[in-house]
């Protein structure tokens, strides 16, 4: 019995670490595509420059419906501004989709 429950033990530690590590190289590529794309000249990580920090970005919508799509519409579309200030965000329509995503899901992340 003692040595089932070493086992199970073992199991949850691997998965927690495995889930750790995944999260460090999704920011990593998350930091590596932004600092490639230049997101860095306008936002930062915790705070407004020429537009929000990515974190509040995060706070104002993870969560809520709708969000993923709506926040990879402005990365892909660029925005008019009025949301976060007057600024309008440039389109980057060439990023793949994938690669959209990925940012998408990182910045709701950020809390």
């Amino acid at each position: 019995m003692k040595s089932q429950w070493v086992g199970i033990a073992a199991v949850a530690m691997t998965l927690m670490f495995a889930g750790q590590a995944e999260a460090a190289v999704d920011a990593a590529a998350f930091k590596a595509l932004a600092k490639k794309k230049s997101c860095f000249n306008c936002h930062s990580m915790e705070r407004s420059l020429v537009g929000p920090s990515l974190r509040e970005i995060g706070r104002k919508y993870s969560g809520k419906a709708g969000a993923q799509a709506r926040l990879a519409g402005v990365i892909k579309n660029g925005s008019k501004g009025g949301v976060w200030g007057e600024v309008a965000m440039p389109a980057y329509a060439r990023l793949s989709d994938d690669d959209i995503k990925m940012m998408v899901q990182y910045i709701l992340s950020l809390k």
